[in-house]
């Protein structure tokens, strides 16, 4: 079953991709919910318009992607944890505390479920780095480090 896709759906697209997935998870899950609408020569029609109006948006935010990405390329952001003995740290560090410091250190507003650790759980002191998206096709590098609070 083909479907465009509304919003973006995790594991599946972004929002005015077309996808094929299985009947009953389209319509039981994707419709319902307004994920989705069925694939047809108006909804295609609509499509076209849809992205013509967001290329021209993105020509726009290209630029400020571009600063914001500078930004965060060049800098180490540090996050504050509180610490054993051993330098291991109480629990872990998340993407919450990664966007959080983003926001508090570079006045830069970031979606945290766009954020990936690209080590994975983080429960020492030490540098790290994280992978930021920006957008659909626009994704940084951000170096943090976790030190003793």
């Amino acid at each position: 079953m083909e479907l465009i896709l509304i919003k973006d759906v995790e594991k599946l697209g972004f929002a005015d991709d077309v996808v094929n997935v299985r009947p009953g998870f389209g319509l039981n899950y994707l419709i319902p919910q307004g994920f989705a609408v069925a694939k047809s020569d108006g909804n295609l029609a609509q499509l076209s318009g849809r992205v013509k109006a967001r290329e021209k948006r993105e020509a726009k935010l290209l630029e400020q992607f571009n600063e914001i990405s500078a930004r965060l390329q060049s800098a180490t952001i540090k996050i504050g944890a509180k610490v054993g003995t051993t330098g291991k740290i109480f629990g872990s560090v998340s993407v919450y505390h990664v966007a959080e410091a983003i926001k508090n250190q570079l006045q830069v507003e970031v979606d945290r479920r766009k954020i990936k650790i690209t080590e994975g759980e983080v429960k020492q002191l030490g540098t790290y780095t994280a992978e930021v998206g920006l957008g659909a096709s626009h994704k940084v590098t951000v170096t943090f480090e976790v030190v003793a609070e």
